[in-house]
């Protein structure tokens, strides 16, 4: 069934606009001509209302609380893949049959290593650096060995830079690490898993192989999956509008890390264990003068975690880390005040009406943060783990967009609102 085209009453003329259908959710209507036709251009600050593109990669229902990884739930995937399954599944559309996941899981394990000139790139930073912008840069240099990712143009190119990124990203975040803690490098081994060689990288000394707790493995594995796409977020629009410009997939996803590092992105589950923090070392502090912090308009407390751009109601993503979150803790013998206090806001939440009329309910960030130091990881690095885990996301859409005849390089417009044309005046009449 095809909608009739929507008509837009600007007074003077009618625009008419075809409609566009999705499989499932929003529909949209096409307004490329308007601007040429009319005159108007479209206001939607923050394109909250613009989509930038088709995709199939990702859909979300934040009225229903469901967010399908090309077409699979996420409370499914989460539960029963690997995160290098889910790569797959998002680079390539389909879930991998077992050869094709061995060969997969091969494919990448023997890409792990950094060139070794990349030893004096992590040797200039500072101890201090921030590990993303370690991240960020490494993605710009380890392209500079590779002459063919500057501008790939065959899908086996394409394919092989994919491979290279998801492999190489633990590495180097593991290095940023042991750079920032004054220990030496630990080199990946091919012998372990994904997640597995990344733990080793993180943790071991070249003197001594610290033990893999299977139950570690998993929940990183859960922790990655849940972040390894969420539609047209900040960082992936960023992604897509850096790659508009045929910028090449290591400088488009190094742009979409700088996003990412932002306090209201990717950085949001290091603000809400700061937060928790906060709230444990006051003494004055409770769970109810909180939450009428959090209510007073005349407060610019806010509560982290909760509410969300998209979804007005439970994070899928949070409900799958509120009931692993104990399990994890309970498993490696943990007991975090902190997650005491988050269980007791977000009950205080749930159960207040300011909260429910304004659909505030828990976010991924909200306990991806507690879990993330459960596992050992200092707050630095969290949204470091939220960028490994977005890559195949992130390769995902910029692999797409180029696909996309009707992609075109993204040029926002804009309602002026500055001067109008001024006469110059010398500087010694000014």
């Amino acid at each position: 069934m095809v909608d009739q085209p929507v008509r837009i009453d600007l007074g003077s003329e009618i625009f008419s606009a075809d409609v566009l259908q999705p499989s499932v959710g929003n529909r949209g209507f096409d307004v490329r001509k308007l601007r040429p036709e009319t005159g108007y251009v479209s206001f939607d600050p923050g394109f909250a209302n613009t989509a930038i593109a088709r995709s199939a990669v990702t859909y979300i229902d934040g009225a229903a609380g469901q967010l399908l990884y090309r077409g699979y739930a996420i409370e499914d995937i989460a539960s029963n893949c690997s995160f290098l399954e889910v790569s797959f599944l998002l680079l390539y559309g389909s879930l991998p049959n077992a050869g094709e996941l061995l060969l997969w899981e091969n494919d990448v394990s023997r890409h792990t290593m950094l060139n070794e000139e990349m030893r004096s790139f992590f040797d200039a930073f500072p101890r201090r650096a921030h590990p993303m912008a370690v991240l960020a840069s490494a993605t710009y240099a380890i392209s500079t060995f590779y002459d063919v990712y500057r501008r790939p143009t065959r899908e086996q190119e394409i394919d092989a830079g994919a491979r290279t990124l998801i492999a190489k990203m633990p590495t180097v975040a593991a290095w940023a690490y042991k750079k920032s803690i004054g220990e030496p490098y630990v080199y990946p081994n091919n012998e372990f898993s994904y997640v597995e060689n990344f733990l080793h990288m993180m943790f071991s000394r070249p003197t001594e192989i610290t033990p893999i707790d299977p139950a570690i493995v998993k929940a990183l594995n859960v922790l990655l999956i849940l972040h390894a796409d969420h539609e047209m977020n900040c960082s992936t629009a960023t992604v897509r509008s850096v790659g508009s410009s045929r910028a090449s997939m290591f400088a488009s996803v190094a742009a979409g890390m700088g996003a990412l590092w932002g306090p209201l992105h990717g950085g949001a589950n290091q603000a809400v264990i700061e937060q928790l923090q906060a709230i444990h070392d006051d003494p004055d502090a409770t769970i109810e003068s909180t939450i009428a912090r959090a209510k007073d308009r005349n407060d610019e407390f806010r509560l982290m975690g909760f509410g969300h751009r998209v979804y007005t109601n439970y994070d899928p993503r949070a409900k799958v880390l509120a009931s692993f979150a104990q399990d994890v803790l309970d498993r490696m013998s943990i007991e975090d005040p902190l997650l005491d206090i988050a269980r007791d806001l977000e009950a205080a939440a749930l159960a207040d009406d300011y909260f429910a009329e304004r659909k505030l309910f828990p976010n991924v960030d909200f306990y991806s943060g507690i879990i993330f130091r459960a596992l050992g990881f200092p707050q630095r690095m969290f949204t470091v783990l939220f960028s490994i885990g977005r890559l195949p996301g992130w390769i995902a859409h910029w692999v797409e967009m180029n696909n996309d005849p009707e992609t075109r390089i993204m040029r926002p417009r804009q309602i002026y609102t500055g001067e109008t044309e001024r006469a110059y005046v010398p500087i010694e009449d000014r």
